[in-house]
């Protein structure tokens, strides 16, 4: 009888030993890196669609970065849209080569539809010591992302996409004035591990 107790103690210390053995090993795996989505709209701005452009930017340069971890949910979604929180500092908006960097947090949505794809980047920034609402509207092809964007940010395809106005344009407020100019260029997107997670 005592012997049979010690054998079937034996046996569970030899199965907690090897569970804890397989844990061990899970836990010294390394982290899987978190992946940034980096999306860049560059072209030039105009015509004025509504507005009177009061900063003159109807014919200017204008390139908006955004990046966007990959492992963000959606604080807003349908059956067709996904709308995501970025931090201040994710989107840099250069115009004829100064860059404004956004100085709170923005939104990036995107939207599918049977006619294309729209992406949305909604921000402000500092010009002079002035708050500058933007909002930037990406056309892209229909069928750009997969559903799963719905649910993660990812990467578009094909990438580069040419951006035509007046489906794409680009809108800012100052001074409590909007204007909305029209974007000719072109939309690119890549994603890379983020190092500083490791």
């Amino acid at each position: 009888m005592l012997s049979n107790t010690i054998r079937t103690t034996l046996m569970v210390l030899t199965a907690i030993a090897a569970s804890n053995s397989v844990v061990s090993a899970q836990d010294a795996l390394p982290l899987a890196a978190a992946k940034i989505l980096t999306i860049t709209l560059d072209g030039t701005l105009g015509p004025v669609l509504s507005g009177s452009d009061p900063a003159g930017l109807d014919g200017r340069s204008a390139t908006v970065t955004a990046m966007a971890s990959e492992s963000l949910v959606p604080y807003k979604h349908t059956t067709n849209s996904a709308s995501y929180h970025l931090p201040a500092g994710a989107i840099v908006v250069d115009v004829n080569g100064t860059d404004y960097t956004s100085t709170s947090r923005s939104s990036m949505t995107v939207k599918l539809t049977a006619k294309a794809d729209i992406l949305t980047f909604k921000s402000s920034v500092t010009i002079d010591g002035y708050k500058v609402m933007i909002t930037d509207t990406s056309s892209l092809q229909p069928g750009s992302w997969t559903s799963a964007v719905l649910e993660h940010p990812a990467v578009f395809t094909p990438t580069p996409q040419d951006l035509t106005s007046p489906t794409s344009k680009f809108k800012y407020t100052v001074f409590g004035e909007t204007t909305v100019l029209g974007v000719t260029g072109t939309a690119s997107n890549s994603d890379a591990a983020d190092s500083a997670i490791y």
